[in-house]
């Protein structure tokens, strides 16, 4: 059934796209395909976090999603598209702590039971916001699907792998130095920690011997460098390195240490670059990774000299309670006071911030939970060897995934958080002994569970197969959807989640967890600066689609997508973008405005086409073979370009152009055929464009004679090889040639089309003549003769212009309009332009490697255009030396 044409003369994204998404749902378009015959097609949505709006980049993100499941269900596929949300424990847990922070209200004063419950509001309004952003975007997801990392069955899962991987010695609990966020109070990993570069300085101390006769250099104290004077009380040793000659008297010996009296040794150690600074090191194990290790090496002791919220502890003597970096001030100025320092170098250098919270990160020796990384990286590397690989598209970013595999340290899964999966470890009151399971102890009054809650990413490492079912391997989703088919997400997160959804799933399924991956890049701003909060550059995406629509902001996303690479917002591609869309209504309101009786979009008998027909049918054809052949490789930017060429200039400005000459003519046949290809053409076209741009598509689509409910589950074109008419494409390319050349003298002549004109097309080719002649009605349509002569025994004015086309030379006598001068002036312009392509279509051929490898229809392509750039060549250049004789 049509809808009511309701077309307006200018396209309003607002009302078109009213109650449309809602429509789909009620109708149930975007649930998986009943017919289990078909070929399956899945995609997990990377989760967005429940911490607040979605931003361009998750638009950018959920678009290209969008555009494969649409298309790949329009094409028959069995499609499932299964949205979700992260309960992203550190981000979201520090935005409700802040929120309480401004209520005066500590989730220490409400317990875990409350802070939580606060925190599942949270999530709750929030997931409704996601939810009608999605909305807003058109994203075809199965809701009856829909997860969340916090859920019953996603919980499951998690637990079971952890106890499965605890069993097989993977999980262990260990005391290591760990990168800690002393404002959410919890460990993070290595990914968690963003390097930035701060103003700091290297504070030079004197460390004196404990022998007061002993000297070295002269002098009886030795000289350390440090970047961190609060940290000086966790001091054990001074290190050196053992082949330095210039220290080895000193290794054995001891030094007091400043601020606090107590006797270091120094020792020798490997790990001392002996070039950097003095060769001489201090040693802090409880404070640094690197001399954490040192201090198994020579059994040294570990002091903490820190709190959980880096305020100084007991161990830091009288600056116990100060903050941190007000304990350093305190300390460098007691330095100076006793005589210890000996100077202060202002640096910039690289330091740790927390990703969540912004604060900078502590190295802090803690007890954590580790999942160990030797043997879940060899795994993913081997497969990457086998047919079971992931394709990384681009597939540079192989390489990413695999350097970091290689490196891979063991991974820090506890969290000191009250938000996110509590650790399914119970420690027993009275033997102290610890017990891993998916389920509580029995005697469950015996034990207590382990406080900390795992890392976020360990469930989202578990997603393309937990949200299916796992770890019930007979569920029917498990069973049909997975492995899934295309993961989409930004290449910024490769070592954070790709990578480690790789190795959860080989190790627990067997299989990869999607055959392609692609990697798309970041939305910067005009000036290509990462869009941030502190540049107040930001975009929201609703805000686009408020302004231009969902799909204007959909087809700037997917038009500019190259795989891999970062894209540019201005509010100038949205402007272009939107005239797009507003010429396919327009050209679409023209088409539904003049079908007549046509009752649906099939093809007429063809003995009825005529060239442009003909031609339209075979352009379509094409465009329908690349558009599906580049979104089959994710090169969206090309199938954007193929199909903006077609509707734009082949279809509007061509095809429909010469349309009105028919369907203003009296022959009532020919005007049936013309609506029926209009209509055919355009309803392609929509099935074509729908993936991109849904509303609107569906919008005009059942504003015409169509077939079935709804564009969501219409046929996708397909390629008919009975479409392909190169004939007519040349002899089209041919009359176009024609009309731009007659065009292009009238403007440089400045006779307006409104003024009759005589043309004179000179031509040796029989069969362009009989083109011209066969077609003279849209010769006559779009050049508007006074007189139209056609054939070889043309003769040139004296005093005309002039332009050269394939095959023809084109002349219209202008003599009261022509200035000779300016002529000979465009003629050698004309001149030069065909002489660079000569040249540069000489030097290709002459490029044996271009000729050798190139298919020889793109070499043969070359040969034909170098014939006629040469031709036109000389005969602007005999015209050239005509005009300079009239003289």
């Amino acid at each position: 059934m049509t809808e009511e044409i309701d077309m307006s003369t200018k396209y309003d994204p607002k009302s078109v796209e009213a109650g449309r998404y809602q429509d789909w749902l009620d109708q149930g378009l975007f649930k998986p395909n009943a017919d289990k015959k078909a070929k399956p097609y899945s995609i997990v949505i990377p989760p967005p976090n429940v911490t607040g709006k979605l931003h361009l980049g998750h638009a950018w993100d959920t678009t290209l999603q969008d555009m494969l499941i649409r298309q790949k269900r329009m094409q028959g596929f069995d499609t499932l598209w299964l949205p979700g949300m992260d309960h992203a424990g550190i981000a979201t847990q520090a935005k409700v702590e802040a929120k309480l922070r401004e209520e005066g209200v500590s989730r220490y004063d409400l317990g875990r039971e409350k802070f939580i419950e606060q925190v599942w509001d949270w999530k709750d309004e929030y997931a409704d916001t996601i939810h009608q952003q999605w909305a807003k975007m058109g994203l075809s997801l199965d809701y009856s699907r829909e997860r969340f990392t916090l859920d019953d069955g996603l919980s499951k899962a998690v637990r079971k792998v952890f106890v499965s991987l605890y069993k097989k010695g993977l999980i262990y609990r260990g005391e290591y130095i760990i990168n800690w966020d002393p404002q959410a109070r919890t460990a993070l990993s290595d990914i968690e920690v963003e390097h930035q570069d701060d103003e700091g300085a290297f504070y030079h101390v004197k460390y004196f011997f404990v022998d007061k006769d002993f000297t070295f250099d002269g002098k009886n104290y030795i000289e350390i460098a440090t970047t961190r004077p609060e940290t000086m009380f966790g001091d054990v040793a001074v290190a050196v390195h053992p082949s330095d000659e210039r220290y080895k008297e000193l290794v054995g010996k001891e030094v007091i240490l400043p601020l606090q009296g107590r006797h270091i040794p120094i020792i020798a150690d490997q790990y001392v670059d002996p070039e950097f600074g003095t060769g001489m090191v201090k040693i802090t194990p409880a404070h640094d990774p690197n001399d954490f290790l040192v201090g198994n090496r020579h059994n040294l002791k570990r002091i903490n000299t820190m709190n959980e919220d880096a305020s100084m502890n007991e161990n830091a003597g009288k600056y116990e309670g100060m903050d941190r970096f007000d304990a350093r001030k305190a300390m460098v100025k007691d330095l100076e006071d006793q005589d210890y320092m000996i100077n202060i170098d202002p640096i910039t250098h690289s330091v740790g911030h927390s990703e969540r919270t912004g604060v900078q990160v502590e190295s802090r020796l803690s007890t954590q939970w580790f999942v160990k990384m030797d043997e879940l990286s060899k795994m993913a590397l081997d497969n990457q060897k086998t047919d079971n690989k992931v394709n990384f598209v681009p597939d540079r970013f192989e390489h990413t995934f695999e350097q970091w595999m290689e490196n891979a340290h063991d991974w820090v899964i506890s969290r000191q958080l009250w938000w996110g999966h509590q650790i399914p470890a119970w420690y027993n009151k009275e033997t102290g002994e610890t017990y891993v399971g998916e389920e509580a102890p029995k005697d469950i009054e015996n034990w207590e569970q382990d406080s900390d809650v795992l890392d976020t990413w360990f469930s989202s490492a578990l997603w393309p197969f937990s949200t299916m079912g796992w770890p019930d391997e007979n569920s029917e989703d498990y069973k049909r959807y997975f492995p899934t088919s295309t993961l989409v997400t930004g290449y910024d997160i490769i070592f954070f989640w790709v990578s480690r959804m790789i190795f959860q799933s080989l190790e627990f399924t067997g299989q990869r967890p999607f055959k392609d991956v692609l990697l798309h890049g970041l939305i910067r701003d005009e000036s290509g600066r990462k869009m941030s909060k502190s540049l107040g550059n930001g975009i929201d995406p609703m805000d686009v689609i408020d302004k231009y629509g969902a799909d204007t902001l959909r087809w700037f996303l997917s038009n500019g997508s190259t795989a891999g690479q970062d894209i540019r917002f201005s509010y100038a591609k949205m402007d272009a973008a939107w005239n797009f869309i507003n010429k396919i209504w327009n050209a679409s309101r023209f088409v539904i405005m003049n079908l007549g009786d046509v009752q649906k979009p099939t093809l007429p008998d063809a003995k009825n086409w005529n060239l442009t027909d003909r031609w339209i049918l075979s352009r379509l054809n094409e465009t329908v073979e690349q558009v599906t052949h580049f979104f089959d490789v994710y090169d969206f930017g090309e199938a954007g370009r193929a199909l903006y060429s077609f509707i734009w200039d082949d279809f509007c400005d061509w095809y429909i152009e010469m349309s009105k000459e028919v369907l203003t003519g009296d022959d009532e046949a020919a005007k049936a055929n013309t609506q029926q290809i209009l209509a055919y053409v355009l309803d392609q076209t929509l099935k074509l464009l729908h993936p991109i741009m849904p509303f609107v598509t569906e919008k005009i689509w059942l504003s015409m004679p169509h077939e079935g409910a709804s564009l969501v589950t219409a046929a996708y074109p397909v390629v008919h090889d009975e479409l392909q008419n190169d004939q007519a494409e040349s002899e089209m390319k041919s009359l176009i040639e024609l009309i731009k050349a007659v065009r292009t003298i009238r403007a440089d002549a400045n006779a307006p089309m409104s003024s009759a004109v005589d043309l004179l097309i000179k031509t040796n080719d029989e069969q362009l003549k009989g083109l011209f002649e066969n077609n003279k009605d849209y010769i006559e349509r779009f050049c508007h003769p006074s007189d139209l002569q056609i054939g070889k025994d043309v003769t040139a004015p004296k005093l005309a212009m002039s332009a050269v086309i394939t095959g023809a030379e084109v002349y219209i006598p202008l003599a009261e309009l022509i200035d000779l001068n300016d002529e000979i002036k465009r003629l050698e312009g004309e001149q030069a332009k065909y002489e660079s392509e000569v040249n540069r279509v000489v030097k290709k051929l002459s490029n044996e490697r271009f000729v050798n490898n190139a298919p020889k229809d793109v070499v043969d392509a070359e040969k034909q255009k170098q014939v006629e750039w040469e031709e036109k060549l000389q005969i602007t250049k005999q015209r050239l030396a005509d005009v300079k004789a009239e003289q």
